[in-house]
């Protein structure tokens, strides 16, 4: 599937900002499953500093700054970018999640020295008692890696409410396990946490889901949104991805941005503003097939 991606933020300020410095992951990356054909990120005013580069985990990043008042910074990333659906390996024939763990320990191979990064705590996710905990259900001694992984985004999806308005970007784990409810961040982190917990190897992604309106209803342009999921290691087969806020395998609707350990290390905009008093934002994604 071929898909235009359009990604807008804005920022206004109630007083001049005389200054700002930004970091933006917008643009898609190329994977196997995924072809990018072009980007091109605007912004407005344009910036009197601007580059590209690629960070430690292979994703893009555009630095700016704006170094002149300005009362509004718009930040437009536009992207043509075609997915095809992964193959996946039968949940059930995957190795016991076990044996999983220990292969990242042992790091016999690039791949699995690679992923093992994965497996220990980050900023925004702990690694402790309660997410073992959790996860014991689904992670019977003996059962195959993706078969305990599946279930443990089931319980999560069934178990945690999606509430907007109930945690922020700084709201931990631990928060979200009291609160049960949340964003797709906050999924993610929580199935990321658990993951870890059991010694594997589990990646935050940041990306796009395609949405689909009521039968008989007109898309809306500007009615999609951010996402986030997970991705799991699994040896002999390598990453599966895991969306536990729709308890799915993302496939053909799922475009990937970034990945790295948490969301804080692929915030889709971050970045610091000097002056500007009262700020407001809004964001605009609009996920098109083409």
């Amino acid at each position: 599937m071929k898909y235009q991606v359009v990604h807008k933020t804005a920022y206004s300020y109630s007083e001049p900002a005389s200054l700002s410095q930004n970091e933006l992951f917008l643009c898609p990356r190329n994977t196997v499953n995924q072809k990018l054909y072009s980007n091109r990120i605007v912004i407005t005013p344009g910036p009197q500093y601007e580059d590209d580069r690629i960070d430690y985990f292979g994703n893009s990043c555009r630095v700016f700054m704006v170094q002149h008042p300005h009362k509004e910074l718009v930040m437009t990333s536009i992207s043509s970018v075609e997915v095809t659906a992964a193959v996946t390996p039968s949940a059930d024939t995957t190795v016991p999640w076990e044996e999983a763990g220990k292969y990242l320990q042992e790091g016999k191979d690039p791949d699995a020295l690679d992923a093992s990064q994965f497996v220990f705590p980050s900023p925004l996710i702990t690694v402790n008692e309660r997410a073992y905990n959790y996860g014991s259900r689904c992670f019977k001694p003996g059962r195959p890696v993706l078969a305990a992984a599946v279930d443990l985004m089931t319980r999560v999806y069934k178990e945690f409410t999606y509430d907007k308005t109930a945690t922020t970007v700084d709201t931990s784990v631990d928060q979200v396990f009291k609160n049960k409810r949340g964003v797709c961040q906050d999924f993610a982190h929580l199935l990321i946490s658990c993951l870890r917990a059991r010694g594997l190897a589990a990646r935050y992604v940041s990306g796009y889901l395609r949405t689909l309106p009521p039968p008989g209803k007109p898309r809306l342009v500007g009615a999609d949104a951010s996402h986030a999921w997970v991705s799991l290691y699994v040896p002999q087969s390598g990453w599966v991805d895991l969306d536990p806020t729709n308890n799915t395998i993302p496939g053909e609707s799922h475009i990937t941005v970034a990945w790295g350990r948490d969301y804080g290390d692929v915030t889709p905009v971050k970045g610091v503003v000097m002056g500007g008093g009262v700020h407001t934002l809004t964001v605009m994604v609009d996920v098109a097939e083409s």
